[in-house]
C-alpha cells in the first residue's frame, strides 16, 4: 500500500482538505498506515500535479480542498483490483523476539510481558475509537469498522501469543 492510494481512497468518499485528511488518518488509518502531516501535504501536491486529484475549493489562509478526479478513481480501482498486495512484512517486534536469546531469561520474559501490556493498551485505544465514532452506512464507516476489528483481534492474538511465549522461557 502507499500513501498515494490511502489518500485516493479517502477522497473517493468526499472532497477534503489536507487538515481533514490528517484527522481522518488519525482516526482511521493510523493503525494501518501511519502518515505525518508533511507526508500527507507532500503527497497531495504530487497527486494534484499528476492530475489524480484537483483543488476543488480554496479558503482562507491558503486552505485547499481536494477532490478525486476520474483518473484518480481509475488509479484507485486499478490498485485495488489489478495489483497484488505485497507480502513483505517487517516486524521490529518479531525481529527482537528472534534474538531474545542473547538476554538473560528474565529480561526476555520482561520483553514479552511488555508486549502483553502494549497489546492491552492498543486494544483499549482501538476499543475507545470504535466507541467514539458515529458509524453509519457509508463505505468508510463500513470498511473502516472492518479494519478496526482486525486491529482488535490482532492485539488480542498478540497478547495471547506473548503470554504463551513468555511461558516457554525457562
Amino acid at each position: 500500500m502507499s500513501l498515494r492510494h490511502a489518500l485516493l481512497g479517502l477522497l473517493s468518499e468526499r472532497p477534503a482538505s489536507g487538515y481533514d485528511l490528517l484527522k481522518l488518518f488519525e482516526t482511521s488509518l493510523a493503525n494501518v498506515w501511519p502518515a505525518t502531516q508533511s507526508q500527507i501535504y507532500t503527497e497531495l501536491t504530487r497527486l494534484a500535479d499528476t492530475g489524480l486529484i484537483t483543488v476543488s475549493a480554496e479558503g482562507p489562509r491558503g486552505r485547499k480542498e481536494y477532490a478525486l478526479t476520474d483518473e484518480g478513481m481509475a488509479e484507485l480501482r486499478h490498485w485495488l483490483t489489478e495489483t497484488r498486495p505485497q507480502r513483505t512484512v517487517r516486524s521490529d517486534v518479531l525481529l527482537r523476539v528472534f534474538f531474545l536469546g542473547v538476554l538473560p531469561p528474565e529480561q526476555a520474559r520482561a520483553y514479552l510481558t511488555d508486549l502483553v501490556e502494549l497489546s492491552d493498551q492498543v486494544h483499549e485505544e482501538l476499543r475507545h475509537l470504535v466507541d467514539s465514532i458515529d458509524w453509519d452506512e457509508d463505505d468508510l464507516s463500513v470498511y473502516g469498522r472492518i479494519v478496526l476489528e482486525f486491529g482488535l483481534r490482532f492485539n488480542a492474538m498478540r497478547r495471547e501469543w506473548a503470554e504463551w511465549a513468555a511461558g516457554l522461557i525457562k
